[in-house]
């Protein structure tokens, strides 16, 4: 017996164009705020007179804060109201990053580092909002409008800090960013709509958690909705593979450009890793296509892509073109993998979407984490040569992940 169809509703709010580029701005801002310290280390540790190995430190530590938001504060969007919440959390960053300024204790410092990236996980709670403004059809090109401000921000807040910083100081760096960060957020203030804006969603079945309940049992239903959603772990390993393969890129190239033949300095190796921000132009076009049923197909061409990009890197050790244009594939294949993931799990649980998101994100940046490492492990053990074979290595994994999740698709549609 064919089911009649199921009539859905429109949303209650509409986001306008300006609206949509006041939430990418801020995502770019978030995303970008935990990259602003890798070019600058060498100046906060004259700065903070202390040792580059402290300075660095605080790469580590920001990273991880952003891995803590991710995982205990993200949640909070299906149980509180999202605005308030975003505007919360982006003066707590911005208040993280004026400390990095001001202070010239490197523990403090460090304390700076840790507020600014836990509470910068806003931006992973204005992708799943943004998802609630739109009709369903359009849910795609929002995401992917949040996503281009996103992806511009974390390409491109290396050479910008870069290049500031030797104009006006790495202070300035900090400061210039979380004034911008205040006022973007008071803007979100007075244009973002309340909880009370929204319809009352229908009950989940097997994931959704009341308005009553507790922050205790919102974090045990991230359990919950991991073990009984298969497809969202199949897009987690897939963002976790594929994000890492681009870090490995990341946590190496400074080490490639900066000997011969190329020997690049700071800003020269600053202003290459700007060809990255084209890569972020895909996300809309990405987020149309997934509007249009065409994801799988966009899903396994992003996956081919990350897998053929990495064997042509090898020559980089003699050509900066190469590096340059591998780079710009690299990322166009991670950006077009990551919109896709995040159209398929939003739709996977669409009531208790902050939830999946932060699964997700969590695997993304953990992805990251052991990408990074991996890569400075390959560099000391073999050179490039190592590096780009567990780039290709992670990008052979993105590809098994791509094609479970294909299996795990067809046998849903099977059983409708």
């Amino acid at each position: 017996m064919t089911s009649s169809p199921t009539h859905t509703p429109a949303p209650p709010v509409q986001a306008s164009g300006t609206l949509l580029l006041l939430m990418a701005i801020a995502c770019g801002l978030c995303a970008g705020c935990n990259y602003i310290n890798q070019p600058l280390l060498h100046s906060i540790a004259i700065g903070l007179n202390v040792s580059e190995a402290q300075a660095a430190y605080s790469v580590t530590i920001s990273q991880l804060a952003y891995a803590g938001g991710l995982l205990f504060l993200v949640p909070l969007g299906d149980l509180l109201d999202r605005r308030k919440l975003i505007v919360t959390l982006m003066a707590l960053a911005a208040a993280g990053l004026l400390l990095c300024a001001i202070t010239d204790n490197i523990a403090l410092f460090w304390l700076g580092s840790a507020i600014a990236g836990i509470f910068s996980v806003a931006a992973q709670v204005l992708v799943p909002l943004v998802t609630l403004m739109v009709a369903p059809q359009q849910a795609g090109r929002a995401v992917g409008i949040l996503m281009t401000g996103l992806l511009i921000g974390i390409q491109s807040a290396r050479s910008i800090a870069g290049i500031l910083s030797g104009t006006a100081g790495w202070q300035s760096v900090y400061v210039l960013t979380a004034v911008l960060m205040l006022a973007v957020a008071a803007a979100l203030a007075k244009t973002l709509p309340s909880k009370a804006a929204f319809a009352a969603p229908a009950k989940s079945k097997a994931a959704q958690v009341s308005s009553q309940a507790s922050y205790a049992s919102t974090m045990r239903s991230l359990v919950d909705l991991f073990a009984h959603q298969p497809r969202l772990r199949s897009r987690t390993l897939m963002g976790a593979f594929s994000f890492g393969s681009l870090a490995v890129l990341f946590s190496t190239m400074a080490l490639l450009l900066g000997k011969a033949p190329h020997q690049f300095n700071d800003m020269q190796i600053g202003l290459l890793s700007l060809v990255g921000v084209a890569s972020a132009l895909v996300a809309k076009p990405v987020g149309q296509w997934a509007d249009r049923g065409l994801e799988p197909k966009t899903s396994l061409a992003s996956a081919i892509l990350l897998l053929v990009v990495w064997p042509p890197m090898w020559l980089a050790t003699h050509s900066a073109s190469i590096f340059a244009m591998g780079l710009l594939l690299l990322g166009v294949a991670i950006a077009a993998v990551h919109i896709c993931n995040q159209s398929v799990i939003f739709q996977l649980a669409s009531q208790a979407r902050s939830r999946a998101n932060a699964i997700y994100m969590t695997g993304y940046f953990l992805g990251a984490s052991a990408g990074s490492a991996l890569g400075v492990v390959a560099w000391d053990i073999g050179g490039w040569s190592a590096v780009c074979w567990l780039g290709l290595g992670l990008a052979g994994c993105a590809m098994a992940a791509c094609l479970h999740d294909r299996r795990l698709a067809q046998r849903a549609h099977l059983d409708l």
